[in-house]
């Protein structure tokens, strides 16, 4: 799949985002006044920063309010009633901690369950989708999930549960890498299948569909080269976890923390960039790119 800028910025910063909703609405940290101001305003650019730029990448972005009507079979409907609820009941339950000093903790606990909640319907956009086998697996969800906590804790300051969840996401990275790298094979399309020919003998292209590239090869048909491949899965492995880790494991300093945050946001955006184009959609198979 082709890696738009604009949908790895919504995948990375709406994760992040709604992951520190999720701790803040534990009361994690418990500040209030300005302190609690400062990391709500974090929270908000992240989640609706990265909401609005994934409207980029439509054709018709004055469109997308449409997408909330269509809950009951579209994830990517589901998501904006989510991601919509969890930012007005997060909203609600900031004003008292930033204006009141006061900890509307039920409005707290429901913000955080609605967090996760918005975060497991963007995982399930890309989860449900057959025709990109790398996507389906039950290793996806947990993938999102396991990002928007690790990270969430680490820009709402929770060192230790931090250097655990970074480290779980690690694992999880890897076991979606490695169970990615065959689901293709393990679905078994092929251009037989494909074309329905298969009964008749070998299938094999004659010639491409046609002359010029279109919207399919352009979106759907991205191939990047195996061992570029593997370098950025060290780079986005190293910058997204190990190097976290091993800055919040040092004295805690605020300009470590911010080493660790900016190492780590760098890291996802890498995996992100992976994530989409990796993808193998099995359109591809017309074109002789599978």
């Amino acid at each position: 799949m082709h890696p738009a800028p604009s949908i790895i910025a919504f995948t990375t910063l709406s994760g992040l985002g709604f992951g520190l909703l999720f701790w803040l609405g534990l009361g994690m940290p418990g500040s209030t006044g300005g302190v609690a101001f400062v990391f709500w305003a974090i929270a908000y650019a992240l989640s609706v920063g990265g909401l609005i730029s994934s409207t980029l990448h439509l054709g018709h972005p004055e469109r997308a309010i449409k997408a909330l009507s269509q809950w009951r079979s579209s994830w990517l409907s589901r998501e904006g009633i989510a991601a919509v609820a969890t930012l007005v009941v997060m909203g609600l339950y900031g004003l008292g901690r930033v204006f009141f000093d006061a900890s509307w903790q039920p409005l707290g606990y429901l913000g955080a369950a609605l967090s996760l909640v918005t975060v497991y319907t963007t995982s399930m956009i890309y989860g449900q989708l057959k025709s990109v086998p790398r996507w389906n697996q039950s290793v996806t969800p947990a993938l999102f999930l396991t990002f928007s906590l690790g990270g969430g804790a680490l820009l709402a300051g929770q060192v230790t549960i931090a250097v655990a969840l970074l480290a779980l996401a690690a694992v999880v990275q890897v076991i979606w890498w490695v169970k990615g790298d065959g689901r293709f094979a393990e679905a078994g399309s092929t251009l037989a299948s494909a074309t329905g020919l298969g009964n008749m003998g070998a299938v094999r292209a004659f010639e491409p569909p046609h002359t010029g590239t279109n919207y399919l090869l352009k979106e759907m048909v991205h191939v990047v080269g195996r061992a570029h491949a593997q370098k950025l899965r060290i780079i986005a492995f190293a910058l997204g976890f190990a190097v976290p880790i091993v800055l919040l494991l040092l004295p805690f300093s605020h300009w470590v923390g911010l080493l660790a945050v900016a190492s780590h946001i760098a890291g996802i955006m890498a995996s992100r960039w992976l994530f989409f184009a990796e993808a193998e959609h099995v359109v591809g198979l017309y074109y002789g790119k599978r």
